[in-house]
């Protein structure tokens, strides 16, 4: 086994970052200056994956936005913290909410923010276009883009390397993402 695999066995929460992680970087704004997001469904189908296999949610994002909070509540996720410009500050005030230490938590960003926190988490993911310095922290680099399929893949990476994804899959949920 792998030091990766093995880092996956003691994964209980996953927290994610938004722009360029849950979506693919964009910023959309209407002609009211009404921020607009969009999310990959299979990327949700992942994280109610984790849910369902009773791995902890959550989002860290410095921005706030409704559409984020609404995706957050429709996904079934543990915890949001957003416009937190202090990411370690929220991953710590999760980490004693949920008496959680370090190596217990994956994390997936992509840019510069990031860093605080992936270099701390027992599991550092990225998105394949996340930035270099923050690959440099990874310690799993999807091979899909932010927004269209990496969250999936690291939720199904998660999920295969800890023994997880037989009992969630074999079980025929059919989730709302």
């Amino acid at each position: 086994m792998t030091d990766l695999e093995n880092r996956t066995k003691n994964i209980k929460a996953v927290l994610f970052d938004v722009d360029g992680v849950l979506t693919d970087g964009s910023l959309t704004f209407d002609e009211d200056g009404r921020e607009l997001k969009t999310f990959n469904a299979k990327d949700g189908q992942g994280i109610v994956m984790l849910n369902r296999a009773g791995i902890l949610t959550g989002i860290i994002t410095a921005r706030k936005n409704p559409t984020v909070r609404h995706r957050f509540e429709n996904l079934g996720m543990t915890k949001l913290y957003e416009g937190e410009k202090n990411k370690i500050a929220a991953l710590e005030d999760f980490m004693k909410e949920f008496v959680l230490n370090f190596d217990e938590i994956a994390y997936v960003g992509d840019d510069l923010p990031d860093i605080c926190v992936l270099s701390k988490v027992g599991l550092a993911c990225t998105p394949a276009d996340g930035m270099d310095e923050v690959k440099k922290y990874a310690h799993f680099i999807s091979t899909k883009n932010g927004g269209r399929g990496a969250v999936r893949e690291i939720c199904d990476f998660i999920l295969k390397n800890s023994g997880r994804y037989p009992e969630i899959t074999e079980k025929g949920f059919l989730f709302k993402v």
